[in-house]
């Protein structure tokens, strides 16, 4: 059975060192002893009292699952100040962005894939621990380690130049605001809308998405915030085709661009 990574010491740690209370100063408003928060902190205390759970909730405003199931360094600020808000999806049931991961032995993320047969199944369990675990997983090197990454399949000539059958390598983003506009991203909408490949521009004040496919063939268009469950971005692809040399007539285009660069600066030294 997959062991599933519990973050309930470090989330703690993090929450206290982001309002800034030393160890003392927080032990003091939650009337329990530094040496006992110390313990939380650390992970020395691997089964807390139920009471001590109820307290840390209610202080830092968030449920007892958020605090036990989600890497909150992971989240940015927005969302955490959402979350305490009271849009929290465990006390809410509302939809936000809370990610499951699997661990191997060694307590590292594998980067799980998402083959096309299971890809209806990952819009209504994308935040089920247990549906995340019974994806393929493995561990690839050179990723970087402080990110959450998963692999999607390609389908159709909407994700050209991508060919057809690759598999895309993504990262996980926690705060879709810190994506810089026309980034490449998979895109998991709800509903029977499918995966895509785009690229991407949040547009917060109408509080959509604007998808550009790299395919000029097809159009961009928008979709609402509220209909996209999870964005991934884009970090490498795999894929068994060897790509294409450059055709004739991109070496023309190429050739007839160099040319009208170096007319346009002929002229403006002839304006001087």
């Amino acid at each position: 059975m997959e062991n599933h990574k519990i973050f309930f010491a470090p989330n703690l740690k993090f929450l206290r060192e982001r309002v800034k209370l030393t160890q003392q100063e927080l032990a003091n408003k939650l009337e329990i002893t530094r040496s006992k928060l110390n313990a939380l902190e650390s992970g020395q205390t691997t089964a807390p009292r139920p009471e001590d759970y109820l307290k840390l909730s209610d202080f830092f405003k968030l449920s007892i699952d958020t605090l036990l199931k989600v890497d909150l360094s992971k989240l940015g600020e927005l969302k955490l100040r959402d979350l305490q808000a009271g849009n929290d999806v465990y006390i809410t049931g509302s939809n936000i962005r809370i990610l499951a991961v699997t661990v191997d032995a060694n307590n590292r993320e594998n980067v799980e894939y998402v083959p096309v047969k299971a890809k209806a199944g990952y819009r209504s369990g994308y935040s089920d621990p247990d549906y995340i675990a019974s994806l393929p997983r493995f561990s690839m090197p050179n990723l970087p380690p402080d990110g959450s990454f998963r692999m999607f399949p390609t389908t159709g000539d909407s994700m050209l130049p991508l060919p057809e059958g690759s598999d895309i390598i993504c990262r996980y983003v926690a705060d879709w605001t810190a994506l810089r506009p026309g980034a490449l991203c998979i895109v998991i909408l709800s509903g029977e809308q499918d995966f895509v490949f785009k690229k991407v521009t949040v547009r917060m004040p109408e509080r959509k998405l604007l998808l550009e496919s790299l395919n000029p063939v097809y159009d961009p268009y928008e979709v609402p915030l509220a209909e996209v469950l999870e964005i991934w971005k884009y970090h490498s692809y795999q894929s068994s085709e060897i790509p294409s040399p450059s055709s004739d007539v991109q070496h023309i285009s190429t050739a007839v661009n160099e040319i009208l660069r170096q007319i346009k600066v002929l002229r403006d030294e002839n304006e001087k």
